[in-house]
């Protein structure tokens, strides 16, 4: 692949990326979460089994399976969201996957048992957007959770991934993003709340030539299980954000 030294080189590259995927812009795009929680439900065995389905009923042409990080409602697990309608599917086994197959994806029908129910108003839901649990969640970081495949670096550069890095290295000074950081009030998620931008300037002041991004990626705090949920889900996201922070405070390594 040709090196990416511009804007518009990178902007180029991911418009031929959306245009070779046309040709999928009407089929019905089943996501099933593969994070931890979902794995630990058997998510594996249900990708397989859609994957194998899906070719079973000769829906090729109508249909493609797309692994996705994270979505957050783990403990429903596994959970299938069938798009473009956004309908939702919890704790789905393999043994589901054909009924969805035949019912959903070939004939636009609801598969009424796999819906989720309100405890408080045993309503059911049948879309992502009905349930509470998302209503309340305005996402940034986790935007694209459950969308995207976390292996895939073109899904990542079609939701205008590395758009940012690509502008800061073209277009401003390591200081201009520390200050721009700063002037944000970003701060650290450990639990300090130290400004990202103020550890930024600190470490672009020392003197040493050789610096070091490192991603601390930390599970072990009691109720802290949350880095896994970008490192799973978007992990572009972090690679695009670590490269930021290191061409500001002048880290050549990783």
């Amino acid at each position: 692949m040709e090196r990416l030294d511009s804007l518009a080189k990178l902007e180029a590259l991911r418009q031929s990326i959306l245009a070779s995927r046309k040709k999928d812009k009407d089929k019905v795009v089943i996501t099933v979460c593969d994070g931890t929680g979902c794995k630990a439900f058997g998510s594996d065995e249900v990708i397989a089994s859609f994957s194998s389905e899906i070719v079973a009923a000769e829906a090729l042409e109508k249909a493609i399976v797309k692994s996705v990080g994270c979505p957050g409602f783990c403990e429903k697990g596994p959970v299938v969201v069938i798009y473009p309608q956004g309908i939702f599917y919890q704790k789905v086994s393999k043994e589901d996957v054909k009924e969805i197959v035949s019912q959903t994806v070939l004939r636009g029908k609801i598969v009424d048992r796999l819906l989720y129910v309100d405890p408080r108003t045993q309503k059911k839901a049948f879309y992502e957007n009905e349930i509470p649990f998302y209503q309340k969640q305005t996402r940034i970081v986790l935007a694209d959770n459950g969308r995207i495949d976390p292996t895939s670096w073109e899904d990542y550069l079609c939701t205008n991934g590395y758009a940012g890095l690509a502008k800061v290295i073209t277009s401003m000074t390591p200081g201009q993003v520390i200050e721009i950081v700063e002037k944000s009030g970003l701060r650290g998620r450990g639990g300090a709340g130290f400004p990202t931008g103020t550890k930024w300037k600190f470490t672009a002041q020392q003197k040493d030539p050789v610096k070091y991004i490192i991603c601390n990626a930390d599970e072990g705090d009691p109720g802290a299980f949350m880095d896994r949920s970008v490192l799973e889900g978007n992990p572009h996201l972090l690679l695009e954000g670590m490269t930021i922070a290191g061409y500001a405070i002048g880290a050549e390594s990783g």
